[in-house]
């Protein structure tokens, strides 16, 4: 398993904090995540991440926006949802990163049909702009108000729904999985979850697993993170981490940190203690 943390710094500097933490993988963002404005990147920038990237051999994935919703009625926030998403990917592309993760959105009360309707041709465009090695990855929600993707049931009529494109791929949060009601703690649970990936989506597009203990309880549909066994899934993350099909994926932390600036080389330690009692 490539153990891994969404890192700050963006393209400029994510790659080096990821390298000093000691981590096999790296998350960034490639725009501020507080803003609409998609910054005009330095193609020396991109080049040198490219380049540093290629030497470290760190697999690398870019999260959208947390603002992208791709399912909104407003026809306002869903053009900016779309334009981020295709510049994200461009430039996910242009710094030869493994894929783009992202949330599909909220349908805000207008209903699962109706959201698909607009996260479809979206997501369309989006996919237009992939290359062999850039994929797009759809992330399991936390199940609150109106999100999509609260499934595998959902990710799967999704991906039906995008013709099964070769590009596209799925991402699990332990966390978001835990609080949407799906005990990843449990082996026999997870066993069921992941046949459920195989048969509707296929285990070959499940691409990156996202490593977060949870602090709010079991079907909360609250998505709230916690650093690495003080949250209420605990030890039982190790099941999670353990499981012989999810074995050689990137299992990225986006955690809080001991200072509540995100992971660091101590949390990214103890996910790979973890890992190593689970896997004894």
């Amino acid at each position: 398993m490539l153990f891994g943390a969404h890192c700050s710094g963006g393209i400029k500097k994510a790659l080096g904090n990821a390298i000093a933490m000691n981590a096999d993988a790296v998350q960034l963002f490639v725009q501020s995540p507080r803003t609409w404005r998609f910054p005009d990147h330095d193609p020396k920038d991109l080049e040198r991440f490219r380049d540093r990237r290629a030497e470290t051999g760190l697999p690398a994935l870019v999260h959208s926006l947390y603002l992208v919703n791709l399912a909104a009625p407003d026809d306002a926030i869903y053009q900016k949802s779309v334009d981020t998403m295709r510049s994200t990917m461009d430039t996910a592309c242009a710094i030869d990163a493994d894929a783009v993760v992202f949330h599909v959105g909220s349908h805000l009360g207008a209903g699962f049909e109706a959201g698909l309707k607009r996260v479809v041709p979206a997501l369309e465009q989006v996919l237009d702009r992939t290359n062999d090695r850039t994929w797009l990855l759809m992330e399991n929600s936390a199940g609150a108000g109106g999100t999509i993707g609260r499934s595998v049931d959902e990710l799967a009529v999704l991906f039906d729904a995008l013709g099964r494109h070769e590009r596209l791929g799925i991402c699990l949060d332990s966390c978001h999985l835990y609080v949407s009601g799906i005990d990843v703690t449990d082996l026999e649970a997870y066993d069921v979850l992941l046949r459920e990936v195989d048969e509707r989506i296929g285990l070959d597009r499940l691409r990156a697993l996202h490593a977060n203990d949870a602090k709010a309880p079991l079907g909360s549909n609250r998505d709230r993170h916690d650093n690495i066994g003080d949250g209420l899934m605990g030890e039982g993350l190790g099941v999670f981490l353990a499981h012989p099909k999810v074995q050689k994926l990137p299992a990225v932390l986006e955690v809080p940190g001991a200072d509540g600036h995100g992971p660091n080389a101590e949390e990214i330690q103890k996910l790979r203690d973890l890992h190593a009692r689970a896997t004894a």
